[in-house]
C-alpha cells in the first residue's frame, strides 16, 4: 500500500474523531500478522533464523556472558491468528539472549539520590519510542546499595507493574526499578519489529489492585516472528505511513482549529446583533452549522448562546402592544424591587423598557428538602421517592436513579413537589451550581432532599419554564459562579442567594414568544447532535471498511 492511496482513502473517513489513533493501530496490527508488506520467497525462513538466534544464545552462555535462563515453554500451543508460511510462532523469551528487572535505593538515604545515574520507573516509560532522559537520578552508591540494575543503550524496556506493557527503547544508559524488565535481544532480531509489536500488544495481568505480569510470563508472551530481512521491511513501511500519519494528525488538527474559529466567530456575531437580526443569524448558524460542526462542543456553545439571547431580549422582537412587565407585576399585587445598580451583570442594566428587574423572592416561594439521616422516633413515618443533586440537570431530570427516603407521615405536604415546581441544585462540582429544572409530575409523591431549592411562583401568570432559562443561561451562571462558597473543586449556593438573585422580567407575552422560541432552537439542536452522532457512528464504520480495502486488499479479493 502507497502513502498515496492511504490519504486518498483518509480523506474519506477522516471525520470519525478517533480516525488517526485507530488507523496507527491498524497498521501496527497488520505489520505483526505479515499482510503490511510482501512476502519475499527468497527470505530466510523464521525458522532457520531461530536456530541461529538459539546458537547465539548458546555461544553467550558458554562465554559466560549471560546465564543460563530457566527451561521455559519451546512452542506456543494456542497461536492466536494465522501467520505466513515464512513465519513462526514463538515464544518471546526464545528470542530474548536475557532480561533484567530492577530496584528502587531507600527514599531515606539522602546520599543515594540525585546524582549522575539516569533511574527510570514507569513514569518514564511509555511516552514516547526512546528513553533519552529521566525524572529521578541516583548516585553510584544508590545503585551499589539496591537491587536496581544500570541498562546499556539500545534495549527493550517493558512495564510488568503499575501501567502493564508500556514500552520505550533506552538510548541512554539507565537504572531501573522493580516496575520495569529490560529485555536483551538477539543481534538476529530488529529491536524495532520487536518495538512495534509490544504496541499492539495486550497483557491481560493479575492482581486486586495494580495489575501485574511475573517474568515467566512475560517471557512465554506469543511473538509472531517473521523473517529478519522481512522484519526490516515492516519496520521502514511502518515509518513511513506512521510519518503520514503525523502529517494526516497535523492536517486534521489545523481544520479542526479552523472550525473551532469560525463556529466561535459565528456565535459571536449572533450575540452581538439586535433581536430581530440576531433571530436570522441564529437561523442562518443552524442552517449552515452541520458543515462546521464536529464537535458536541459547538452545539453546546450553540445552547448557550440561545440561552443567552433569550434572557438579554435578543432572541425574539419585542412588542410595544405587551402590557409591561412593571403592570403585570402591579396586576398581581407583587412588589418590584429597587435593585441597585453596584455589581449587576451588564446585561441587567440596560434592559427594554417594557421589561422590569426583580429579585427572585419578589415572585417566588422558595424553601429546602429533606433532611436524610433524621431520627424519626415514635413518629408515623412512610417512605417515598426522592431527588437527589444527581437527578436535576440543566433544564431536565434524569430519573434512572431515584432513591427512597423515610419521613415522617406529617410532613408530606411540606416536601411534596408539585407540578410546575421549580428545582436548583446547591452545588457540588462547578457544573451543579443552580443547575435548574422544572418538575412535571414525572412520579406520583416525590420528594426532594435539602440540597436541591424548590421554587414556586407567586402567580400562575409568572411563567416557571422562564426562570429556569435565565438560571440556566449564562448570565445566571456568572451570578451563581460570583456568589457562590468556593473551595478548591467545589462550590455551593444558599437560600439566601437564591432568593436575592436579580431577574430580568419581561411582559408575560413576550415570555411566551421567547419560550417557544428556545423551544424551537433547541429542537434544532437536538437534530444537530444526533445528526452529528450518527456522522460519526457512520464514519467509524466506513473507517473499518475502508482500511481493511486499502490495507488489507486480498480479503476483498478473496470476498
Amino acid at each position: 500500500m502507497t502513502p498515496e492511496l492511504l490519504l486518498q482513502h483518509f480523506n474519506r473517513i477522516s471525520e470519525a474523531p478517533d480516525a488517526v489513533p485507530r488507523l496507527r493501530r491498524f497498521i501496527l496490527d497488520l505489520a505483526v500478522r505479515g499482510k503490511l508488506v510482501e512476502q519475499d520467497p527468497s527470505d530466510e525462513p523464521a525458522g532457520q533464523l531461530l536456530k541461529r538466534i538459539q546458537a547465539e544464545k548458546a555461544q553467550l552462555i558458554k562465554e559466560g556472558k549471560i546465564k543460563e535462563p530457566k527451561e521455559s515453554s519451546k512452542t506456543v500451543s494456542k497461536p492466536p491468528y494465522d501467520l505466513p508460511v515464512t513465519w513462526k510462532w514463538v515464544p518471546l523469551g526464545i528470542t530474548v539472549n536475557s532480561h533484567l528487572g530492577g530496584g528502587t535505593p531507600s527514599k531515606n538515604n539522602s546520599t543515594y539520590w540525585d546524582g549522575d545515574i539516569c533511574w527510570a520507573s514507569v513514569k518514564d516509560i511509555g511516552k514516547g519510542k526512546y528513553v533519552d532522559s529521566t525524572i529521578d537520578r541516583i548516585s553510584e552508591a544508590g545503585l551499589k546499595d539496591s537491587s536496581s540494575n544500570l541498562v546499556p543503550p539500545g534495549n527493550l524496556i517493558v512495564v510488568t507493574r503499575m501501567g502493564l506493557g508500556k514500552i520505550s527503547i533506552n538510548r541512554i544508559p539507565i537504572a531501573i526499578n522493580q516496575d520495569l524488565r529490560a529485555l536483551f535481544l538477539s543481534s538476529q532480531a530488529s529491536i524495532d519489529y520487536y518495538y512495534n509489536f509490544f504496541k499492539t500488544y495486550g497483557f491481560d495481568g493479575s492482581g486486586l489492585t495494580v495489575k501485574g505480569i511475573r517474568v515467566e510470563e512475560l517471557l512465554n508472551t506469543p511473538f509472531p516472528l517473521p523473517p529478519l530481512a522481512e522484519q526490516h521491511r515492516i519496520v521502514a513501511k511502518v515509518d513511513e505511513l506512521m510519518a503520514l500519519c503525523d502529517q494526516l494528525e497535523a492536517a486534521r488538527n489545523q481544520r479542526e482549529a479552523h472550525r473551532d474559529k469560525l463556529v466561535a466567530a459565528s456565535l459571536n456575531r449572533i450575540s452581538n446583533t439586535v433581536a430581530d437580526e440576531a433571530t436570522q443569524a441564529a437561523s442562518f448558524h443552524l442552517t449552515h452549522l452541520p458543515r462546521l460542526t464536529t464537535k458536541p462542543e459547538h452545539i453546546k456553545q450553540l445552547r448557550q448562546t440561545i440561552l443567552d439571547l433569550a434572557v438579554r431580549g435578543r432572541l425574539v422582537e419585542q412588542d410595544p402592544n405587551d402590557e409591561p412587565a412593571a403592570e403585570l407585576l402591579k396586576r398581581l399585587g407583587l412588589k418590584h424591587s429597587m435593585i441597585p445598580d453596584g455589581g449587576l451583570d451588564p446585561a441587567l442594566t440596560s434592559i427594554h423598557q417594557t421589561w422590569a428587574l426583580v429579585r427572585f423572592d419578589d415572585v417566588a416561594i422558595t424553601g429546602g428538602g429533606v433532611t436524610l439521616g433524621r431520627k424519626l422516633s415514635n413518629r408515623k413515618t412512610i417512605t417515598l421517592p426522592y431527588l437527589r443533586v444527581a437527578n436535576v440537570k440543566r433544564g431536565e431530570l434524569d430519573l434512572a436513579v431515584v432513591k427512597e427516603v423515610e419521613i415522617a407521615e406529617d410532613e408530606f405536604e411540606r416536601y411534596a413537589l408539585r407540578v410546575n415546581d421549580l428545582l436548583m441544585t446547591e452545588g457540588g462540582d462547578w457544573d451543579k451550581v443552580g443547575r435548574a429544572t422544572i418538575w412535571r409530575g414525572e412520579i406520583s409523591r416525590c420528594l426532594h432532599q435539602n440540597h436541591i431549592f424548590r421554587s414556586r411562583m407567586l402567580s400562575e401568570e409568572l411563567l416557571p419554564r422562564w426562570f429556569e432559562l435565565y438560571f440556566n443561561s449564562p448570565v445566571g451562571r456568572v451570578y451563581f459562579e460570583s456568589a457562590s462558597k468556593q473551595t478548591t473543586n467545589l462550590a455551593s449556593i444558599n437560600m439566601r442567594q437564591v432568593r436575592g438573585c436579580p431577574i430580568p422580567l419581561p411582559p408575560l407575552a413576550e415570555q411566551h414568544r421567547i419560550v417557544a422560541k428556545v423551544d424551537q432552537l433547541m429542537a434544532l439542536c437536538d437534530q444537530l447532535e444526533a445528526q452529528l452522532t450518527t456522522t460519526e457512528s457512520d464514519s467509524r464504520r466506513l473507517l473499518e471498511a475502508v482500511l481493511r480495502d486499502a490495507l488489507n486488499p486480498e480479503v476483498k479479493e478473496a470476498a
